[in-house]
């Protein structure tokens, strides 16, 4: 379901790409092990009293609902399932209204074998650009305390992602972006599907992934499998 992911991308690169203003506090980049309650960079459609404006922002990575009293008061929230989307009562607001991009160069996910420990691939796009992740976004506020907080929209998977883990992230082309910003009607329900297998590519990573503070490029190079 994606737990971890990469972004190399430069801010300013980003947000000429997604033709999104940047906010003065994006985390740093470069980021080869992203972890769940980090700062990540995310693209929603500013529409605030009418206003279209894309925007480039830092938002918590794990959803607080509103009626959490902590960020910490229920489970961590880092994904959202598409076949539910709609309907659990922490997104379906979100899934309406508050859509946004979540772009990575590539994510890990980890396959167990029927003995042994778990096995890190590192999954990234066939060609160039970078990956962009459908996603659903939120602002929580308690006693003065103000939070933006997203997840991930994953779907289940197909293929050879199928062989390494059961759910994948809805992976977004960029002709399909302004939809799922709603910037271009409805229809953004029929975005949530796997990707194609040729428009992936997967490899074996080291096991040192495995650690949240493991850093360095090291982590996507690919070993033996």
């Amino acid at each position: 379901m994606c737990g971890r992911f990469a972004l190399t991308l430069p801010n300013d690169a980003m947000a000429q790409l997604f033709k999104a203003a940047p906010a003065n506090d994006l985390p740093p980049i470069a980021n080869y092990n992203i972890c769940p309650t980090t700062q990540i960079h995310v693209i929603y459609r500013d529409a605030d009293q009418g206003n279209s404006q894309r925007r480039l922002v830092p938002m918590r990575w794990g959803f607080v609902p509103h009626w959490y009293k902590t960020p910490s008061d229920g489970p961590l929230l880092i994904s959202a399932r598409a076949e539910t989307l709609a309907e659990k009562p922490a997104f379906r607001e979100a899934c309406r209204t508050r859509r946004c991009l979540i772009p990575a160069d590539g994510f890990y996910e980890w396959f167990r074998p029927e003995s042994g420990e778990k096995l890190p691939w590192y999954i990234q796009p066939a060609g160039e650009g970078p990956m962009v992740f459908a996603g659903v976004w939120q602002e929580w506020e308690q006693n003065g305390t103000r939070l933006a907080s997203c997840a991930m929209v994953t779907t289940q998977s197909t293929g050879r992602m199928a062989e390494i883990h059961h759910r994948i992230p809805v992976i977004l082309q960029p002709q399909d972006w302004g939809k799922w910003l709603g910037e271009k009607g409805h229809g953004a329900a029929r975005l949530m599907q796997p990707a194609a297998d040729d428009t992936l590519t997967f490899h074996r990573v080291d096991k040192a992934v495995n650690s949240n503070r493991a850093t360095g490029p090291e982590l996507i190079k690919e070993i033996d499998a």
